[in-house]
């Protein structure tokens, strides 16, 4: 049952071909089979692999319709903040449409295609989740995220897309970060000081 959910899954977004921001109908069906996905298998089981703690700020880079934007908020509380990057206008839509009609007001969201605008070391863990494999430039991105992360904040990552060794060599390959731990879903890594 897990493997044909997965084959399912992977079927289904295979067949959305995006460019960078994606058609309205290509985010709709990606929209939807999270949704299903979400369901199946909830964001929250991910998001226990990090150690989030109440009053964190977080960054989902490339948060796309949203889909842990409510456990990442009702993990860090009222005193932290989650922020939603993303490059398509529909997703932050999504997100502010969810972070309204659950009140979530430690939810703020950015439109951006690599910068996220936030302060230098101000961020305690960035989720980094099946977007890699997008980015055009992934050393600016990641230099981006290092600017932005506390000295002893993590980067919590995970990409279907990529392999275990084109995953370790693309974070740990400019030397910004070095591999903390690898969880059943997600690879953690520390920002080199």
């Amino acid at each position: 049952f897990y493997l044909f959910k997965r084959v399912f899954l992977i079927s289904i977004v295979k067949l959305v071909i995006m460019d960078k921001s994606g058609s309205n109908i290509d985010f709709k069906l990606m929209s939807f089979c999270f949704k299903i996905r979400d369901f199946l298998f909830p964001r929250m089981n991910i998001l226990k692999e990090m150690d989030i703690k109440q009053g964190f700020y977080l960054l989902d880079y490339g948060c796309g319709p949203g889909s842990y934007v409510v456990p990442a908020s009702r993990l860090v509380g009222e005193k932290g903040k989650v922020y939603a990057l993303d490059i398509n206008p529909l997703a932050i839509r999504e997100v502010k449409k969810i972070a309204s009609k659950k009140k979530l007001i430690n939810v703020e969201t950015i439109i951006s295609d690599c910068e996220t605008g936030l302060p230098d070391s101000n961020i305690d863990i960035i989720l980094l989740y099946d977007t890699f494999h997008d980015l055009s430039t992934p050393e600016n991105v990641l230099r981006g995220l290092y600017r932005v992360l506390k000295p002893e904040g993590l980067l919590s990552f995970s990409d279907h897309h990529l392999k275990e060794d084109e995953i370790l060599n693309g974070i740990t390959g400019e030397g910004l970060f070095k591999l903390l731990k690898k969880g059943k879903k997600t690879f953690t890594f520390n920002k080199v000081v």
